[in-house]
């Protein structure tokens, strides 16, 4: 590996402090001359540590990246989340406090009021408080839940994330404290109606089950309310939102001021994304703005209301860009938003917002302007005046000091880990930003890792599909280098940007082992603008199947040392959906591996595949077609399976009824499974096993001897 990446970078909010986690110690970096010292020593930090938790929690709490600390607002304090025992840390003395427990390892949530007075988090599925300087107070409870029935998991969750919001609508809250302390909004998840799945642990020696709920497509969804409950306790005022129960989303909304909530709505078919307004003392709305497109609308929901403004990103114009709305400040509802103008314009996209800051009137964001396959960081005023902040090519991040006169610049290339470094601002248009690095590695120095070969092919609609090839050194005879196709292929990525990917020292193994490893990004996956990305609408197959088999004759044809004749694919998730599909409709893979499968698009969530694929009942001939559970009997090749049994993510039912069907075809398989695991089948044991087999099967099927031995 890479070394220890700084994690959770934090900015207090007065911008004196830049912290990270490293090395089992709170690490704090002075923004004025970049020196780093110790904040919170490793002793100290070991008492603040929680219990054992399970695999499925620790697996939520970085994959949705669940902050084990945060700053106070009068930046004196940090609370310590230690699996949810809650410390209040004093920095001026250095002494911790225990203040609550949530009785969780995860999606606690806590949270101080902006006044400091209080700390909320989630309890019980429901929301409680405590006060943040009064050791001792009883833990208050604001919204209860009632207990889960026996038979099942919790169907009433209030404030509290469920798993497909926070999957596939990035939801990473669902209460937020009103300006002045005195009210929470919240949203109540009703999941009454939505099916459950069983996620069972075999290693006891009685099996235990975990009963997730899980929309898949056509089901109901969650029943969605947003309320406001007094901080200090007492009835809950529900906002008159317009929503079809059990269909449509509510994926963010907060707080426009102390007397009215903003809300952000999505209907089922993804096809219409609305901004509503509410009064919240008597939860009367009006609808502010719509924006709607024929297919559907990019997954981006992110909002940002304040000062009169509204900000957010769409692709209205073909591509992803920022636009600026307005309202009355004075009287939020008298009237519709406005639009003012469109802040970015061009042949690019907007890949995140960092920061919006209305009184400044100045927009902090990324983007991939003059290098599709790079990423910058700019600026943009309320004008539409831009301005670049980072330096140099290949991929870029940035985090902003509230304040926004400082900010982080994580910058990567495809062959150079990262590296973090401390900026300050330009002080005028054209001139850089002043750096300089605070963290970075040399564990890899002595590999002397080669960037890959960078390919660009054209789709038969003339789109560019951009791709990476990397070569085994000295391999230079013809036919002589086995071909391994690894894709991602799925909507949402951008795959062979310029930037560090822990995944290419595997990559990198491979090509040792004689092995050329490609990635491409076909049509259909992010990054290119609107069009590019709807290609494969209502059809998840073909489209990205045809690309990726252009760009492997491109490669053979501009490379003659790679044996047409020993071609191999692997992927995992959609990757590994892509893998099944490409050997059950192609014939020219000799050995595939898949993991973690999606084998019946009607397996998988709702949110997700009726973004793309629509209503099962609507368009059943392309669930039928694009399912590979239904091409199974077509499988050429030599396939290993691999999925972890605790995926709460991607079911391993997909993997079971796809082995299923390869029993009724008489078609030999080989399968691995990882007990407990998680989609990401994370920890350096079963990561090492998984790569190892990976390996061994490329190995036994496309290096020469297999092929000869095979009669192939």
């Amino acid at each position: 590996m890479i070394g220890e990446l700084p994690g959770e970078l934090s900015w207090s909010p007065d911008g004196k402090h830049l912290t990270y986690l490293g090395g089992g110690q709170l690490i704090d970096v002075d923004p004025e001359t970049g020196r780093t010292h110790v904040l919170v020593s490793a002793a100290k930090m070991s008492m603040l540590e929680g219990g054992r938790i399970s695999e499925r929690d620790r697996d939520h709490r970085a994959r949705y990246k669940m902050a084990s600390y945060i700053w106070a607002p009068d930046s004196n304090h940090i609370l310590f989340d230690a699996s949810g025992r809650l410390w209040l840390y004093d920095l001026h003395n250095g002494v911790g406090v225990e203040v609550g427990s949530a009785g969780v390892s995860s999606g606690d949530d806590p949270k101080f009021s902006p006044d400091a007075s209080t700390i909320s988090f989630i309890r019980d599925h429901g929301i409680s408080v405590v006060r943040s300087h009064e050791p001792g107070q009883p833990t208050v409870t604001l919204v209860s839940t009632p207990p889960a029935s026996a038979a099942g998991g919790q169907s009433l969750l209030n404030g509290e994330v469920d798993w497909v919001y926070e999957e596939e609508l990035d939801v990473r809250s669902n209460y937020f404290w009103s300006p002045d302390s005195k009210n929470i909004a919240y949203l109540q998840m009703n999941e009454t109606q939505v099916p459950e799945y069983p996620l069972t642990d075999w290693l006891p020696t009685h099996a235990q089950v975990d009963w997730q709920r899980y929309p898949q497509p056509g089901d109901f969804n969650p029943d969605v309310h947003l309320g406001v409950v007094p901080a200090r306790g007492g009835k809950t005022t529900w906002m008159h939102i317009p929503l079809h129960p059990g269909e449509d989303y509510l994926p963010r909304f907060g707080w426009v001021d102390t007397k009215t909530l903003w809300a952000e709505t999505l209907s089922r078919d993804h096809k219409h994304r609305t901004i509503y307004f509410a009064n919240a003392e008597d939860g009367e709305c009006r609808k502010m703005l719509e924006i709607s497109d024929e297919k559907f609308l990019d997954e981006d929901y992110d909002v940002d209301v304040s000062g009169g403004a509204i900000v957010l990103r769409q692709w209205t114009d073909g591509h992803n860009h920022i636009y600026l709305y307005s309202y009355d400040q004075s009287k939020p509802l008298s009237g519709d938003a406005q639009l003012v103008r469109q802040l970015t314009k061009g042949d690019f996209e907007v890949s995140d917002i960092y920061r919006v800051d209305a009184t400044q009137k100045v927009v902090d964001y990324a983007s991939n302007e003059g290098n599709l396959l790079d990423q910058q960081v700019w600026r943009v005023n309320f004008n539409g005046e831009r301005k670049l902040l980072s330096e140099g090519g290949g991929f870029h991040e940035g985090n902003f000091s509230p304040g926004g006169g400082a900010f982080t610049d994580k910058k990567s290339t495809r062959a150079e880990p990262p590296a973090l470094r401390l900026c300050e601002e330009p002080a005028a248009a054209g001139t850089a930003a002043s750096c300089h690095v605070f963290w970075e590695t040399h564990a890899l120095d002595a590999y002397h890792l080669r960037a890959p070969k960078q390919l660009e092919v054209k789709a038969h609609d003339g789109e560019t599909i951009y791709a990476t090839l990397l070569l085994p050194e000295r391999a230079e005879s013809a036919a002589s280098v086995p071909l391994i196709v690894n894709p991602y292929g799925g909507p949402g990525a951008m795959m062979v940007s310029d930037e560090w990917k822990d995944a290419e020292l595997f990559d990198e193994l491979l090509a040792q082992h004689g092995f050329a490893v490609l990635h491409a990004d076909n049509r259909g996956m992010a990054g290119q603008g609107r069009t590019f990305e709807q290609a494969a609408y209502h059809d998840f197959g073909p489209v990205q199947l045809e690309d990726q088999l252009t760009v492997v004759d491109a490669a053979l044809a501009q490379y003659p040392q790679l044996d047409q004749k020993r071609l191999g694919w692997w992927g995992w998730s959609w990757g590994g959906t892509f893998t099944l599909y490409a050997l059950t409709h192609s014939d020219r893979f000799r050995a595939g591996v898949s993991v973690a499968p999606v084998t019946d698009w009607r397996n998988y969530d709702s949110i997700y595949t009726e973004r793309y694929m629509g209503l099962p009942t609507e368009n059943p001939d392309q669930y039928h077609d694009d399912s590979v559970v239904n091409s199974a009997a077509n499988l050429k090749g030599q396939l290993l399976i691999a999925h972890g049994t605790g995926d709460d993510n991607v079911h391993i039912e997909n993997t079971v009824q796809f082995v299923q069907k390869l029993i009724e075809a008489g078609i030999p398989y080989d399968l691995q499974i990882f007990p407990r695991k998680t989609h990401s089948i994370a920890g350096s044991d079963a990561r090492t096993e998984l790569y190892d087999r990976i390996l061994a099967q490329f190995e036994m099927y496309l290096k020469p001897e297999a092929a000869v031995t095979s009669g192939k």
